[in-house]
């Protein structure tokens, strides 16, 4: 649900270049339609024709469908040489503008200048606009896997593991990092699930810059601007004053981590009344150990130690702070993120190395002792067994290693919430829910 609709400001954005972005020095920035026709002036997108868009979505046909909202409908779609000679056959997503919708043409001409200028491995790839007459599209990077929202809050199916999750929320707090750190500062306004997008491999990226708008510079503490996001994901003191910082931002992100770790959507009104907001609800328990155990999403159950998932529930509590000034910074966010990765990497090793438990004797009879102790060399070497295990199974498997109350979970999740052994079909797959 939409808050409010607001000015985007389309300045120009340029950043320190890196091996993990490039930027565009454009000298003059479209602030509309007109000056984007009368001056393209970015090399780094293709500007296609609509029958080009008509050929590339087979005349837009209804099955190549991959998402529909206030924008818009989202088409798959390919673009080879039957659409124009000489173009390396690649599979796109074009979003057409719904005239009638609540987004326009700033909000589209903001997607174009921002994404047009700018590159990074956690923002999804503009490829190139269309502008003819009143058709107004837009041609992104194909993400496979679709949406986060698709995938977490899924009710039958493969979920996301706990391994995954924090993968994803890394990605997506890389990406937010790349927009504040560059030289212009870049709010995105508008963090939530169903803008987290992911390729065929769960990589995440950031999609969406139609709320984008360009950030505080110099002495100025905030943007003042009228008040636009989605409810259960804006930040309250920004609700409040319409004073927009990268804090903002990251109060957005406290709620799209603490969604992965409840498994719960951040507004649910078909919860009992005082549940109905994921925050208001679950953050005064994040800081209660017991409490915190027992809302965490049971399919996860097995996949984490409780150490770990205290520590990241602590993560949330700090961006959801009510102070803005009690917010980390996403590049402390990222930093904190990745220890995580770190630490589950080593336990991977660890199990990956093959350690030995139990060796059976190799040419000595066994004993009456040994004999009615069969049931004890049984168990150790089904546990020599699961170090074997494939990736799928020892993500599943972590909490056994150690005893119950050990900081483990006690049992292991089924079988058919492990995605990673699950296929997605191509129609499932959205560029945004």
């Amino acid at each position: 649900m939409i808050i409010n609709e607001v000015d985007v400001a389309c300045g120009g954005t340029s950043s320190k270049a890196d091996g993990n972005f490039k930027s565009s020095s454009t000298p003059l920035t479209p602030r509309n339609v007109g000056d984007l026709r009368q001056n393209p002036g970015n090399s780094n997108l293709d500007i296609f024709t609509y029958e080009e868009m008509r050929l590339a979505t087979k005349r837009f046909r209804p099955d190549l469908v991959l998402g529909e909202g206030g924008f818009g409908v989202v088409y798959k779609g390919v673009i080879d040489e039957n659409v124009r000679p000489g173009y390396n056959t690649t599979q796109v997503a074009i979003k057409e503008l719904n005239r009638e919708g609540y987004q326009g043409d700033r909000e589209w001409l903001a997607e174009v200048n921002y994404l047009g200028q700018v590159r990074h491995d956690n923002l999804v790839k503009l490829i190139g606009y269309c502008c003819e007459d009143d058709h107004r599209l837009l041609v992104y990077e194909y993400m496979a896997s679709g949406s986060l929202e698709k995938h977490l809050f899924r009710r039958v199916g493969c979920t996301l593991t706990w391994s995954r999750r924090m993968k994803i929320a890394l990605d997506a707090a890389k990406g937010l990092a790349f927009l504040h750190g560059a030289e212009r500062p870049i709010i995105y306004r508008d963090f939530k699930t169903s803008n987290i997008l992911m390729d065929a491999d769960f990589n995440a990226k950031l999609s969406d810059f139609g709320l984008a708008k360009e950030g505080p510079m110099g002495d100025q503490t905030h943007v003042s601007t009228r008040v636009m996001g989605t409810y259960g994901y804006a930040a309250p003191e920004y609700v409040m004053t319409g004073h927009l910082t990268a804090r903002s931002d990251i109060y957005g992100f406290g709620v799209v981590l603490l969604e992965m770790l409840i498994g719960r959507r951040a507004m649910d009104k078909s919860r009992p009344s005082r549940e109905h907001n994921l925050v208001e609800w679950a953050r005064p328990l994040l800081n209660n150990n017991k409490k915190l155990l027992r809302i965490l999403d049971p399919r996860l159950e097995g996949q984490y130690s409780a150490k770990t998932a205290m520590k990241v529930a602590q993560l949330a509590y700090q961006c959801l702070s009510q102070n803005p000034k009690g917010r980390p910074l996403m590049n402390q966010v990222v930093e904190i993120l990745e220890t995580f990765q770190v630490k589950e990497n080593q336990e991977e090793a660890m199990l990956q190395g093959g350690i030995t438990l139990y060796e059976a004797p190799k040419t000595a009879p066994a004993t009456c002792a040994e004999k009615r102790n069969v049931n004890v060399g049984d168990g150790e070497r089904a546990g020599n067994r699961n170090l074997h295990a494939s990736d799928g199974e020892k993500g599943a498997r972590v909490g056994q290693r150690t005893k119950p109350g050990n900081g483990r979970s006690k049992s292991e999740p089924p079988n058919k919430f492990d995605s990673e052994e699950c296929g997605f079909d191509e129609k499932s797959a959205s560029t945004r829910s």
